[in-house]
């Protein structure tokens, strides 16, 4: 699995993130409001102790007092306010910042090109999705409203100190430097391992995906204790990170603690000699001895804010990569509502970027229109990689791919994958009806009569009717409560609702008992029909029908022909046909009565 490392300046990610903010800057502001009433409305009952200690209490002003109970209460209901208001803003702002976050990343994934998905496992891009965005609004809105409301607060309680006594308020200043030296040494290591960290929840999401998709296999070649193992050792990581970033921010906030300790001492010492206990009353003590102790709270809490910023700021980088990785190339601009189905590959080579070995190596064939072309091959021979270039899965090929004798890329791409239909060995049902999957995407507006014709011919309909709903029966994830060759033949009935003129099978019936596929195999019979057809097929029942066979070696093409034609020349596709297909033309002999 690749992780994405961080690309980009802190200042530079933390500018773009604000750019979301300010979508919304009209709630931010009034949170910003609220939160400045909440802070100012501490020191005003700070300052206030001053004239209830000399007035109140020393001067024995009782009228005074009582005025004084009024005002507190007043305050209290102002500081309750601003306080809802504050905080509901930002949680408002926040959730949209998520909302918008995970809408671009998930237009973005639907987007990107298949190379993209070869170098990055589900389980992360999930985890970018769902954790990295709750990251990212933390330090968006949440963060910044700690830091102002902190900011403000320590602002109001230096100003109570300094309208209160300038003299004793300069014992306080020998925190700045401190301070600023503390959150610049924390920044950089919070953000350093909150990287590690995020990175590692992707590698949590990723196994734990694969222990719930992969459960049957788990279970059976009972895999439980390794999966543990492979769980624990993740989670550990995650957990001694975590542990690692809260070590920092506790050393962080006892440092700043133990400096504040100081401070108030010296206040003491300075505040006690003789000559100053002749200028300052009780009051004005007090009330600064207050506000410096008031003080710490908010100092301590700008190292948790550091914290949740650089977690947000390293999300952010994450998130924004992917971002700002390309979609698919789509500079075609050729359209046509249909076409014949020529195709031709001229010298076709085309090499993954992981890899310095190309997977297929001067491929060169045609496939008329109306015909059917089987690949064959081993494993790994590039049979898949040769039929995702149809439907441009892969661009950065060299050659030539024409269909009607115009280049792929000249197409547009949604045109150029309106002309071309897909059926694999690994089907994809989507968590809806029957009837929903068959009408996927594009066929979403066909009638239901249509629906049903597409069913029939797929030889759906058959256990379709015996479903508790028919076509609306949900089929759960991944059509999880159907057979594998029922879930085929919805493939197929997709692909013949669509009426494509170019199709795609891909491995359609390696997966399937003898009598799955002799329905299957019924179904494809009317898929191919007039429609120029690829094939990759493991059995001998598909290649024996097609118009010619394509033998791949290593990414090349080492013979092409019909079945008798290679068969007779006794070469490549013989030895395949002996090794892998031969089983399948093999019939029990009778036995003698």
């Amino acid at each position: 699995m690749a992780d994405f490392e961080t690309s980009s300046e802190p200042l530079v990610v933390y500018k773009r993130l604000w750019g979301y903010t300010r979508r919304y800057r009209w709630m931010f502001l009034l949170g910003i409001a609220g939160v400045s009433v909440d802070a100012s409305t501490q020191a005003i009952f700070i300052k206030g102790m001053e004239p209830l200690i000399d007035r109140v209490f020393v001067g024995k002003d009782s009228d005074y007092g009582m005025l004084l109970a009024g005002l507190i209460f007043l305050i209290a209901m102002i500081r309750m306010l601003g306080n809802f208001v504050g905080m509901y803003g930002m949680e408002w702002v926040g959730r949209r910042i998520i909302a918008d976050l995970r809408q671009e990343l998930f237009d973005r994934y639907v987007s990107l090109p298949a190379t993209f998905f070869d170098t990055h496992s589900s389980g992360e891009l999930i985890s970018k999705l769902a954790y990295n965005s709750e990251q990212v609004a933390q330090a968006a809105t949440h963060s910044v409203v700690a830091a102002i409301r902190d900011v403000m607060l320590i602002i109001f309680l230096l100003s109570v100190m300094i309208i209160t006594s300038a003299r004793l308020t300069l014992v306080m200043l020998i925190l700045v430097p401190v301070v600023g030296l503390m959150v610049s040494v924390i920044s950089r290591r919070f953000r350093k391992i909150s990287h590690r960290i995020q990175n590692m929840m992707g590698n949590v999401s990723h196994v734990t995906e694969e222990a719930v998709v992969g459960q049957q296999v788990i279970k059976v070649f009972q895999g439980q204790e390794a999966e543990k193992e492979r769980f624990h050792r993740a989670n550990e990581k995650t957990r001694r990170l975590h542990m690692r970033m809260r070590a920092t921010h506790l050393a962080g906030s006892s440092l700043l603690q133990l400096a504040a300790g100081l401070a108030l001492v010296m206040l003491m010492l300075i505040a006690t000699r003789p000559a100053m206990l002749n200028e300052i009353s009780a009051g004005t003590f007090t009330a600064i001895f207050t506000a410096m102790i008031a003080s710490i709270p908010p100092l301590k809490r700008m190292t948790s804010v550091q914290s949740q910023i650089q977690r947000g700021i390293a999300a952010a980088d994450s998130i924004f990569q992917v971002l700002d990785t390309e979609p698919e190339v789509n500079m075609g601009t050729y359209s046509v509502p249909t076409v014949r189905g020529d195709i031709e590959f001229q010298d076709v080579s085309f090499g993954y970027a992981s890899s310095e070995k190309p997977v297929l190596s001067n491929i060169s064939f045609t496939m008329p229109a109306g015909t059917v072309t089987a690949l064959v091959g081993r494993s790994g021979s590039g049979k898949t990689t040769l039929a995702g270039l149809l439907p441009r899965f892969y661009t950065d090929y060299q050659g030539h791919i024409t269909l009607d004798g115009h280049e792929l890329a000249d197409y547009s791409l949604d045109n150029l994958r309106s002309h071309v239909s897909l059926v694999s060995q690994q089907v994809m049902l989507f968590n809806d009806t029957v009837a929903g999957n068959i009408a996927y995407g594009s066929l979403a507006g066909k009638t239901r009569e249509e629906i049903e014709k597409a069913a029939t011919q797929a030889h759906a309909m058959e256990f379709i009717t015996q479903l508790p709903n028919g076509l609306d029966t949900l089929v759960g994830e991944n059509g999880v409560l159907l057979s594998g060759g029922q879930r085929q033949r919805i493939a197929i009935a997709r692909a013949l609702l669509k009426d494509s003129p170019v199709m795609i099978l891909d491995e359609a019936t390696s997966a399937l008992d003898t009598e799955s596929e002799r329905v299957i195999q019924e179904a494809l019979s009317e898929v191919v029909k007039h429609r120029t057809t690829l094939v990759i097929a493991h059995r001998l029942s598909t290649i024996e029908n097609a118009d010619q066979v394509i033998v791949l070696e290593q990414g090349r093409v080492v013979e092409t022909g019909t079945h008798d034609e290679l068969l007779a020349r006794d070469q490549a596709y013989a030895r395949l046909y002996r090794t892998q297909f031969r089983d399948d033309a093999c019939v029990p002999e009778s036995k003698p009565d």
